[in-house]
């Protein structure tokens, strides 16, 4: 979702070198979009006269952003910045000591329709109680239209030190052998869930409180407090169903109510939809409104965000101190549910 909007943004944008594990998907990326600058090793790249990389791995982040904030590159990752809350400290340091900027792809914190709702949430006299659904469905159906590059030639030695070091990482950031947990925590929160927190937090500000967290295979509940509201947030793993994408974040005052309808983020220019609703306080009469608010790609803006905070040398919306509270969020989310899970077991 990044390369071909890259090439898109070539005023902004110069594609100088790649790097992947395979050498396979590496010469043929390279191939495609004419950069003859190709590497499989992260740190041999950090010694091309670079002004920014992008860190789009699987894996933890921490050792090449470290490494490229060292090197005086600009960073833009993608979420999850880090395993752990420790891990992204590290990183925020880093940043800092080399005076770097290192902003977090959260793409739909830069969608046109989700700066309309800060905009409309503003005009709530009241905010009594916000919601979010995300329905993952089967990411095949969604991304098959698409050339996806794969390589099987990266050495099989390499595939386990990479994952034993995943491993690792999730054990020093929750401390939990059981599976199902290990699971939830490093695939559907920290992979995918971790968008929909980062955005109720752009859109609502800091949690005061997590009130209640439920973690299985099948779903993940989280009810949190916010300065001006509650809000109750799930997430459902449907990625052996049907291919019927859903994403809604809802917020409701005794005067309106206002829902952000995403579709999936795989699909380019899709617009989010924003549902408004209001109605007379003296009648049956009620109404809705659905805006499309643009038909912008986030994924685009949130590129172009990148550039102006480079070029402009300020912050980006999504900074690694942000995104560091989204992770210790997540890990704090396995502790509650594993403190509930003790509680009802004494009981």
């Amino acid at each position: 979702m990044h390369l071909h909007y890259l090439r898109e943004l070539s005023d902004h944008f110069e594609i100088a070198a790649l790097c992947d594990l395979s050498r396979s998907v590496v010469d043929r990326l390279g191939d495609a979009y004419g950069v003859s600058r190709r590497f499989t090793d992260w740190t041999a790249l950090l010694e091309e006269p670079l002004d920014a990389v992008l860190v789009l791995t699987t894996g933890s982040h921490e050792p090449i952003v470290v490494g490229a904030a060292q090197a005086g590159r600009h960073v833009f990752v993608e979420k999850p910045i880090a395993l752990s809350e420790a891990e992204g400290q590290s990183i925020i340091t880093a940043g800092k000591s080399a005076g770097v900027r290192i902003m977090v792809g959260y793409m739909k914190r830069y969608d046109p329709a989700v700066e309309r709702m800060a905009e409309e949430l503003r005009g709530f006299s009241q905010l009594r109680f916000a919601s979010s659904t995300t329905a993952e469905f089967p990411l095949k159906w969604y991304i098959g239209h698409y050339p996806i590059v794969r390589g099987t030639d990266i050495d099989a030695r390499t595939v386990s030190a990479f994952q034993a070091d995943d491993e690792a990482r999730v054990t020093a950031a929750i401390g939990v052998t059981n599976p199902t947990l290990r699971a939830a925590y490093r695939r559907s929160l920290l992979d995918s869930m971790i968008h929909d927190i980062n955005l109720m937090r752009g859109l609502l500000g800091e949690p005061t409180a997590l009130r209640f967290a439920n973690v299985t295979q099948a779903a993940i509940s989280i009810f949190l407090d916010f300065p001006q509201s509650s809000a109750a947030m799930h997430w459902i793993n449907l990625q052996d169903g049907v291919a019927r994408y859903r994403q809604d974040f809802a917020f409701f005052s005794p005067e309106r109510r206002a829902t952000l309808v995403f579709p999936s983020p795989f699909l380019r220019s899709a617009p989010t939809q924003l549902v408004l609703e209001s109605g007379s306080k003296d009648s049956a009469r009620s109404w809705q409104t659905v805006e499309t608010v643009s038909n912008e790609e986030a994924f685009k803006l949130e590129l172009l965000e990148f550039y102006a905070c480079v070029t402009e040398g300020r912050e980006p919306r999504t900074t690694a101190a942000d995104a560091v509270r989204d992770v210790a969020l997540c890990q704090a989310i396995i502790k509650t549910h594993l403190a509930a899970a003790a509680a009802l077991a004494e009981t």
